[in-house]
């Protein structure tokens, strides 16, 4: 077979020439990446060196924020070099491994998501049970089938891409994914097709469905409650709510845009729309939780004050 079948670099054709306007855009993404890191990282050291939030939900917090630092890193580094450079070109392993980066970033975001909902669950549906059932063993076991299963389910979707032979190397993204490799294919690609259906099955709509289901039964034990047991349970939910709800939406508008042919949309609006993917969701968690959950809130706003008079004390 020859080697034109299995081309070095693919070339993502979503990025709009836009001058001399590159280098102000790259300032401003390197403050949003920016922003996105210490955001993330105050979460998970405020909740690291806290005892008192060493509990399921402020640990499935934390685990939320490491994985926005794991995606938004294989996303940007690649992104603030494309956006300053005339080509687009990315060689072949580096697009595969961005595709992994991005794809378990996913997972493990959605099947957290669906941790937490099942503990939200059981706080708010068997609380007399909650430290019986939600132990720390679960938790460690919860989180490990979390970062493990997408793994090997993803590592198992990009294998198989990196083995078809190509019949072009165009990538309509800003960012390598795996279903526009596969449609470069030359061949059948039936076993992608059914491994990506089971990955996505596994990792994106049975969290999903189960989210949505646990939110039921929370919502039908809300309605016998009273209003001081709404307002407390609303206030525990709301930022899962929140994350789940933000993070659907960009899932939705990732898959709607590999499914349609982006050079009918307007250029700018595809490429806002496929960054909101990996954009979005890493800023939005730590703001929501930040500033939504009492606990969090005033440690950090303690953190900053401590920092403050540090300062002054040193002056």
């Amino acid at each position: 077979m020859k080697n034109t079948t299995y081309p070095p670099y693919f070339n993502l054709t979503m990025f709009v020439n836009i001058g001399n306007y590159r280098y102000p855009a790259f300032v401003l993404c390197l403050l949003l990446y920016a922003l996105i890191i210490s955001a993330n990282l105050v979460i998970i050291l405020v909740i690291s060196r806290e005892k008192t939030l060493h509990e399921p939900m402020y640990i499935f917090i934390m685990c939320l924020s490491i994985n926005s630092l794991w995606g938004s890193a294989g996303f940007f580094f690649r992104f603030f070099k494309d956006l300053l450079s005339d080509t687009h070109l990315i060689p072949r392993s580096a697009c595969l491994f961005q595709i992994y980066v991005i794809y378990t970033y996913a997972s493990y975001e959605l099947t957290l998501l669906g941790i937490m909902a099942y503990d939200r669950y059981v706080a708010v549906c068997q609380p007399l049970h909650y430290h019986s059932k939600v132990t720390s063993k679960l938790v460690s076991k919860l989180v490990a089938f979390a970062w493990i299963f997408p793994v090997f389910s993803v590592a198992a979707c990009v294998y198989l891409s990196s083995r078809l032979p190509l019949c072009g190397n165009k990538i309509p993204k800003i960012f390598c994914a795996n279903w526009p490799v596969v449609k470069l294919s030359c061949v059948s690609t039936v076993m992608n097709n059914l491994v990506g259906m089971f990955a996505t099955v596994s990792t994106v709509f049975l969290p999903l469905a189960f989210v949505l289901y646990t939110y039921a039964r929370i919502f039908l034990v809300c309605r016998k409650r009273s209003s001081e047991f709404r307002g407390k349970v609303i206030q525990s939910c709301l930022p899962h709510v929140i994350t789940f709800v933000n993070y659907s939406i960009t899932v939705f508008c990732d898959i709607a845009l590999s499914r349609i042919d982006l050079e009918a949309l307007n250029p700018f609006l595809a490429v806002i729309l496929s960054l909101e993917f990996v954009v979005i969701p890493p800023i939005v968690n730590p703001l929501v939780y930040g500033l939504k959950l009492p606990e969090i809130r005033k440690l950090i706003l303690r953190m900053l004050s401590c920092s403050k008079s540090d300062k002054q004390t040193k002056r």
